[in-house]
């Protein structure tokens, strides 16, 4: 991948992961289901897994006060990507690191794995 081609697909999927911390996008199940493919699951920051096969549930998946910062990519092939960060919980006072996989299908990036591991 070009730098250019790399730099893009960072924009979009920095804009993605923040949307994902937004209310609007955690409390409808319709965009959830846009962004979070069929296979998706998650290692949360509590160390429990949750699939998406699980079912969202008709709130969403709860509203979240966090700041995203330090956000990278690192390409895995041409249409998968893994994205590292730091989130601050503002309601927690905790940072933690993040990690997802987005992959690149049907014109759209979906979401098939995340992992949140706090830091101490």
């Amino acid at each position: 991948m070009d730098t250019k081609h790399v730099d893009l697909i960072r924009r979009e999927l920095l804009k993605l992961e923040k949307l994902l911390l937004t209310a609007e996008i955690r409390t409808s199940v319709k965009e959830l289901s846009i962004l979070l493919a069929e296979e998706f699951f998650e290692i949360g920051s509590s160390g429990n897994v949750w699939r998406i096969k699980d079912g969202i549930d008709s709130n969403g998946i709860g509203i979240v006060k966090m700041i995203l910062s330090d956000f990278d990519i690192h390409p895995l092939s041409e249409n998968i990507v893994l994205t590292t960060f730091k989130i601050f919980n503002e309601e927690k006072k905790q940072y933690s690191l993040r990690s997802s996989i987005w992959k690149y299908e049907n014109f759209r990036w979906q979401m098939v794995f995340h992992q949140g591991t706090p830091i101490t």
